[in-house]
């Protein structure tokens, strides 16, 4: 019996080696991808100058310039998958993105659940509101106020941490027409975008009151073993666009000005 027992045991470390090297022989999310030919990479395609649609309905800006660039250095193609904000670090949880690439900003909560590239850009944040309202002039006023963003983006949660009632929308114009509109009270959002949007419509009641650092803006992916040497890629894919001068021309290019160093 105890022969029995010993050959079971034997067995039983033989099974679990052959696993162990087999779940180690698994190729990780850079060799599949490579192999696949694409990188799926989620953005919300409504959020101007990250990531919109042109006059001919062709997706492009800042973050769809740079996810093709990474696309490319990896030597695959990309596959932008259009969704909305609140489905995309959802998505890039379960695996259904690759990576997302709609200026998502770098926190130590995210950090918990998300492997993040480093810093390719770095944001101011902005507060606004209607060019009529001289109550509210920093983020201390939003107290029992009602402002407008995306559910769950840092902008939102800000507003919440000061005590705002947030009301949750989809996109920076329908942020902004709430303002306007006198059914918000203010907004918290990135200067680029609310630039961007003012550039546009110029005629639009609004005007910024505060105007702060934002958190580093960097690119997020699934946090496991086996995304690490995806992240390590894409650091060296944004080390060198940021050394030939890339990264900063495309920042002028979408933003008027170089938004590639810390603020």
């Amino acid at each position: 019996m105890k022969r029995i027992f010993a050959l079971l045991a034997a067995l039983t470390l033989l099974l679990v080696s052959v696993v162990g090297v087999a779940e180690s022989a698994q190729p990780d999310l850079l060799a599949r991808i490579q192999e696949r030919g694409t990188l799926i990479i989620a953005t919300e395609g409504n959020w101007s100058p990250w990531t919109y649609h042109d006059e001919n309905d062709v997706l492009t800006g800042f973050d769809i310039e740079i996810g093709t660039l990474i696309a490319h250095g990896l030597g695959v193609e990309p596959q932008f998958m259009e969704t909305d904000w609140a489905s995309i670090l959802a998505g890039v949880d379960t695996g259904r993105f690759d990576i997302a690439c709609n200026g998502v900003d770098y926190t130590e909560e995210r950090a918990e659940k998300y492997a993040f590239s480093d810093p390719y850009v770095y944001t101011e944040i902005v507060l606004a509101v209607k060019d009529t309202n001289e109550d509210i002039k920093s983020f201390e006023d939003l107290e029992g106020r009602k402002t407008s963003n995306s559910p769950n983006s840092t902008y939102a949660l800000r507003a919440e941490q000061m005590g705002a009632e947030v009301v949750y929308v989809d996109t920076l114009g329908e942020t902004m027409s709430m303002v306007t509109q006198g059914r918000v009270d203010a907004t918290i959002n990135a200067k680029g975008s609310v630039d961007d949007y003012m550039s546009e419509h110029p005629e639009a009641p609004v005007k910024v009151v505060l105007t702060v650092p934002g958190d580093p803006v960097c690119y997020p992916v699934r946090k496991a073993d086996d995304t690490v040497s995806l992240v390590e890629a894409i650091n060296a894919i944004l080390a060198q666009a940021r050394e030939d001068g890339t990264l900063a021309a495309l920042s002028v290019k979408y933003f008027g000005a170089d938004l590639t160093n810390p603020i």
